[in-house]
């Protein structure tokens, strides 16, 4: 998979880079882009996957742009594929290396193998369920925080950017890219993540990563985050003590902003 994910970016993902035409980028909503970079990827991985797994739903993020419908089909499979050929299209089209591809593979309801590939930082993560994840072929865990430590905090959330939980640390921006926000967080950048949404392409394959890193995923009122799920607002932690700790000082209204 890896490999595939490789070529696809190198065909069609990276000789765009800092090189989109005019007309090569779209608004599908205001402010939501998409480039023909993502949609040819899409194409090519998709194609891919289900020559190699005709039973299984293939959910990539612009098929559901075209047809919201394929999210039922997907939530109902047994085996199933997440997409997302361009996670982080924003900074893709302003120039930014933090973008990647990203796909997970479910069985059952439950993430058990994912990809990133960051073509710019040529950095791989791959996570197969109870085997961990690993960083360009090298097992990476992430250490659990002292009990006296302050988790420092990231998140996508507009309004909640430089705003502190409680007496925690002000929360910095993320890196508006979920296959580099889950990575930065493994690799010790911040202590967890908070997001108002919880697409399986945006999530299903860091969540894997970060589990199998020693951490912990959820919800806002304390259910284990999976691919399936649609409830919005996820905390993304380095261990439960910080999942906990978060989730005691979370607003209410987070999913709202």
């Amino acid at each position: 998979m890896l490999e595939l994910m490789k070529q696809v970016a190198a065909e069609v993902i990276t000789p765009r880079f800092r090189s989109l035409a005019d007309g090569e980028v779209i608004e599908k909503n205001p402010g939501d882009l998409v480039t023909v970079a993502d949609r040819e990827a899409e194409v090519l991985l998709t194609k891919a996957l289900t020559a190699a797994y005709p039973d299984a739903v293939i959910l990539g993020e612009e098929a559901h742009s075209a047809d919201p419908s394929i999210l039922d089909r997907y939530v109902g499979a047994e085996h199933a594929f997440t997409v997302d050929p361009v996670d982080g299209t924003k900074n893709f089209v302003n120039g930014s290396a933090d973008h990647a591809v990203m796909v997970a593979e479910t069985h059952g309801g439950e993430t058990t193998r994912a990809w990133i590939w960051q073509p710019e930082h040529e950095v791989a993560w791959v996570a197969e369920r109870g085997a961990g994840v690993e960083r360009n072929g090298e097992r990476v865990t992430r250490a659990a925080l002292g009990q006296d430590d302050q988790p420092r905090g990231a998140t996508s959330i507009w309004s909640l950017r430089g705003h502190a939980l409680a007496e925690l640390p002000a929360l910095q921006p993320s890196w508006v890219c979920c296959g580099v926000d889950y990575p930065k967080l493994i690799e010790g950048a911040v202590d967890y993540i908070l997001y108002s949404r919880s697409n399986a392409w945006d999530h299903a394959p860091g969540s894997l990563m970060v589990t199998e890193a020693g951490g912990r995923v959820g919800h806002l009122d304390g259910v284990d985050y999976g691919p399936r799920s649609t409830q919005p607002g996820l905390i993304v932690a380095a261990d439960r003590h910080t999942y906990s700790a978060v989730q005691r000082r979370m607003p209410q209204d987070v999913t709202s902003r």
